[in-house]
């Protein structure tokens, strides 16, 4: 019987800021069975991708391409006749210079289905994110897309409009010189912009005269977009970007994915770049009999403390797996800190007792003279904890009984092989953050020491609290940053204060 044939979305996957993809694209990402995606497209993007998603990278950098254009399209074919749902992750726009379009015809002639999802162009993106508008009824009210690897004999349009070329690092002088020819003044304003919307973004203004050995005195190299018109003179008053606690900063979450989205959309609408590589996973506990038991008999807990928003999550998945009522947790309820307390109201219970400090200490200070000997209390939590909380209560004659509800896993090579990509096309990452002492064991066990060293060589590395920065320290790990509010808000608040120093 022949294999029904797979489809390839051909998904544009903007500039490069993560805010900036559809929520389309978004969809076929978490889809695929199979991601071919440019140089150009942010990683951040393959943390929507299935964990058993196969990720190929065909990237093509200026005189070093991994793959050919005819190479790309063939395995993009041959991938849809296997019968896989192929996600084709471009920069930009698929069909705005993005060669989209002979993908397509490619797919086309062979009659293998395919879906164009537009992108955000970087045409309009990178000079909006540089406080550039293309238009301005003051300034242009039209506008030329052209790109900087073309074929003879391209008009540079006309004066009075903007003109905004793509790829326009490479042959800057050849540009300026067709614009002179065609007339336009040596003062026209001119911007070149470098890794638009992303946490490298460098501006550089001047005009048709000077703009070149501006852009070479910087060091501008490609992926740049030029933008040549009245409208750049508009930057000085409209530039935002720039202007982010946060902006030019790429951070690393190592915290699973379920808990990274939060982190990394703070760390968006503060205008740095957050790169998601989880390094580890939550799983149910191998032997859930502990846990059953501790339903069974509910009812008997004078008091439950929670000591994170896993332990919340996985608790009340098991009540409904087990077909609990939640009218049985009767007892008091305690939680760690306010992300904990929050998950518990979220299932309609009140808190009543969060402890000042968000650390075991704190809690188990804070709750220990009011719990009478003799008392029953539950402790749902992580398998692999420390002992602060039930060793300190049991010596105060409470009965406790501790009782796993998930485990702690490290993540896979996968996630180590893309952060290699990463740094392998020259990316910096400026900050790695821990979330628990977990998160920093996984991190330091899947990487050898030399590599490890070279990774954080140019980073700074930032703990949630002093538990996870004693745990960094103790494998070797120099630490930057400690919050001294123990949340991801007090976690962020820290990284800026450590910024304004100069990093």
């Amino acid at each position: 019987m022949k294999a029904k044939t797979g489809i390839v979305y051909l998904v544009g996957a903007g500039p490069g800021d993560p805010g900036l993809l559809t929520i389309k694209g978004k969809w076929c990402l978490q889809q695929a069975d199979v991601v071919v995606y440019d140089r150009l497209v942010n990683e951040f993007f393959l943390s929507y991708c299935r964990p058993d998603a196969e990720i190929k990278y065909v990237g093509k950098k200026p005189g070093c391409h991994t793959f050919t254009q005819e190479q790309i399209n063939a395995l993009l074919a041959e991938q849809a006749l296997a019968g896989k749902v192929v996600c084709r992750l471009k920069g930009g726009d698929p069909f705005v210079f993005g060669r989209g379009g002979e993908e397509a015809a490619y797919l086309a002639a062979r009659g293998i289905p395919f879906e164009v999802v537009p992108g955000v162009t970087a045409a309009v993106a990178v000079p909006a994110y540089a406080g550039i508008p293309v238009t301005h009824r003051d300034y242009a009210s039209s506008l030329l897309i052209a790109t900087g690897h073309r074929k003879k004999g391209g008009t540079e349009g006309s004066q009075g409009e903007t003109a905004v070329f793509l790829m326009g690092c490479e042959n800057l002088e050849e540009i300026i010189n067709h614009f002179l020819e065609e007339g336009w003044p040596k003062d026209t304003p001119a911007a070149l912009i470098q890794w638009g919307t992303r946490a490298e973004q460098r501006t550089v203004t001047g005009n048709l005269e000077n703009i070149k050995l501006k852009a070479l005195a910087e060091g501008f190299a490609p992926p740049s977009v030029l933008v040549v018109g009245q409208v750049v003179k508009m930057r000085q008053q409209l530039q935002w970007w720039e202007k982010k606690p946060l902006f030019g900063k790429r951070i690393l979450i190592t915290r699973p994915l379920g808990q990274a989205w939060d982190l990394a959309r703070r760390i968006l609408l503060l205008g740095g770049e957050p790169l998601c590589f989880p390094m580890i996973d939550f799983l149910p506990p191998e032997d859930p009999g502990l846990l059953v038991h501790a339903l069974e008999q509910l009812e008997q807990y004078d008091w439950v403390i929670f000591t994170s928003v896993n332990g919340v999550f996985f608790f009340m998945k098991m009540m409904r797996d087990q077909g609990v009522d939640i009218r049985r947790l009767r007892g008091r309820l305690a939680a760690l800190g306010p992300a904990t307390a929050q998950a518990l109201r979220d299932y309609g219970f009140q808190v009543d007792y969060i402890p000042p400090e968000y650390r075991a200490e704190a809690l188990l200070k804070g709750i220990i003279d009011v719990l009478p000997p003799g008392c029953r209390v539950l402790i749902p939590r992580a398998a692999e904890a420390r002992e602060v909380i039930p060793e300190g209560l049991r010596a105060k004659g409470v009965r406790v009984d501790v009782v796993p509800v998930y485990r702690t896993v490290p993540a896979g090579e996968k996630r180590v092989f893309l952060l290699r990509e990463l740094l392998a096309k020259g990316g910096r990452v400026n900050y790695i953050t821990f979330t628990s002492s977990s998160t920093v064991r996984s991190f330091v066990s899947l990487f050898p020491k030399g590599e490890l060293r070279q990774l954080i060589q140019e980073s700074r590395i930032a703990c949630i609290g002093p538990v996870t920065a004693a745990a960094a320290q103790a494998l070797g790990l120099r630490v930057d940053v400690v919050a001294t509010e123990y949340t991801t808000d007090g976690l962020l608040k820290a990284i800026i204060e450590d910024c304004k120093g100069g990093l």
